[in-house]
Parts: structure tokens; C-alpha cells; sequence
């Protein structure tokens, strides 16, 4: 099975990158997933569901020992079609 999560943390910085962020990003950056996007107020990977799993598990302690307040995360089960 493959999986698709969309994360967020929180509280935002529009002037630089909170330390939470970098965290968060860097955690999923080193996770062996097939792919990794970044955007201004949202981040989408995607992988083998045992991989995102565990990137998700870790990025939220990570993120969150770092001084995120709020991790928003949302896992979708991608279809053979969204290939």
C-alpha cells in the first residue's frame, strides 16, 4: 500500500523558517519516501505506507519537541490511478 500525507506546523513564520519547520522538513527529507514537495503553508510526501508511517511518527516528535504549538496531518491511501 502506498500512502500520501500533507502536514503543516504551527505557529507560522512568513518572514523565515521556524526552527519546528526546518525540523519537520528535514525529518521527512531523510525518510525513504518517493516523493517530497514543499509549499508556503503545506508539505506533501508520499511512500510505501510502513515508510511514511514511520516519518510521521517521527516527525511529530521531532517538530513538536522543536516548539511547533500544532501539527496538522492528513494520511490518504493513494490509488493505483494517482500514479
Amino acid at each position: 500500500m502506498r500512502l500520501r500525507v500533507e502536514y503543516t506546523t504551527e505557529p507560522f513564520d512568513l518572514e523565515e523558517a521556524p526552527r519546528h519547520a526546518v525540523v519537520a522538513r528535514e525529518v521527512v527529507a531523510a525518510a525513504r519516501l518517493d516523493a517530497f514537495d514543499v509549499g508556503p503553508f503545506g508539505n506533501t510526501a508520499e511512500g510505501r505506507a510502513d515508510e511514511v508511517l514511520a516519518a510521521v511518527a517521527k516527525l511529530l516528535g521531532e517538530s513538536l519537541d522543536a516548539g511547533a504549538t500544532r501539527v496538522s496531518v492528513q494520511v490518504s491511501v493513494v490509488a493505483e490511478d494517482d500514479r
